[in-house]
């Protein structure tokens, strides 16, 4: 096993940051420098070059990196085969996930409670980023398992379909527009609010009105927000007309906070991918984790 001071090495290692590493391991900064220390004292030697608020590994830290990331895949290995031998061995697992706003928000939490029931040795982390920061999270090796929508693949990444969402037209309930079924062409004249750059919905979008022959560079863009329950609370308030998936804001259509407002011939849907770096597709937590949110939401 590898212990607790090496572990806490792995993640300062990856990251290169103290601050980072102490936020994914939910230990504070001082006992992060203490376990380096005590590393460094055993060692004999210094593991981090200190460059004012950066830091970079020594050749002997570049060393012990390379040799316990080894170390870990073969320990994750033994865990995952050893339990087909003995079934008592439940080895704790820690899985950081990686999902878009739409997902962390409104589609994991209901069931995330019942896996963890089902899989207690798991100890799960939850990050909430859009799209494009969640691809490059998992390329960068910050996350184990990524959910997304609305991007271009990659490859060297596999996608395993989840599943699909509308994005639809909302505005306030004082807003004129509920009042009518708008054309496509009637785009051209409404103010909008939409998500930033990056974010899946804002690119599924985006595809949408392209295939029909609509740029939203020609639109009359007024604001862009980040997240997805930013946009909510200013179209709420404001006369703007925004796209924002169904499943976050069921609750406010509900209530009447927000009015869905129908346009014809736009129709824009995505479909949630979980995404993995290649040659982790039958890593155990993974497997079981996909399998049952799948089943789940059969």
């Amino acid at each position: 096993m590898i212990s607790h001071k090496h572990v806490v090495f792995l993640e300062v290692a990856r990251q290169l940051s103290f601050t980072k590493a102490s936020q994914i391991l939910y230990i504070s900064q001082s006992a992060i420098s203490k376990q380096i220390k005590a590393l460094e004292d055993y060692y004999k030697t210094g593991l981090f070059e200190r460059h004012g608020n950066t830091i970079s590994l020594t050749p002997a830290g570049q060393l012990l990196f390379q040799k316990l990331e080894a170390v870990q895949h073969i320990q994750n290995d033994l865990h995952q085969e050893l339990p087909l031998l003995s079934q008592n061995f439940q080895p704790q697992i820690s899985l950081i996930l990686g999902a878009s706003t739409t997902i962390s928000l409104y589609i994991l939490p209901p069931v995330l409670s019942a896996y963890l029931t089902q899989f207690p040795q798991v100890k799960l982390s939850l990050r909430n980023r859009n799209s494009e920061n969640i691809l490059k999270a998992l390329l960068d090796h910050d996350i184990d398992l990524g959910i997304i929508e609305g991007i271009n693949k990659v490859s060297q990444v596999t996608y395993t379909p989840f599943l699909t969402d509308e994005v639809i037209a909302v505005c306030s309930p004082r807003n004129p527009l509920i009042k009518h079924d708008l054309e496509l062409k009637d785009l051209y004249q409404i103010p909008l609010a939409i998500r930033e750059a990056g974010s899946g919905t804002l690119a599924v979008l985006e595809e949408a009105l392209g295939q029909r022959g609509v740029k939203l560079s020609q639109l009359q863009v007024r604001v862009r927000l980040g997240g997805t329950e930013a946009l909510k609370n200013f179209v709420r308030v404001d006369t703007c007309l925004a796209f924002l998936p169904r499943q976050a804001v069921v609750k406010e259509l509900a209530s009447g906070e927000l009015m869905e407002v129908k346009i014809h011939d736009l129709e824009v849907s995505r479909t949630f991918n979980f995404i993995q770096r290649k040659g982790t597709e039958n890593n155990a937590p993974y497997k079981n984790f996909i399998q049952f949110m799948r089943r789940q939401y059969s």
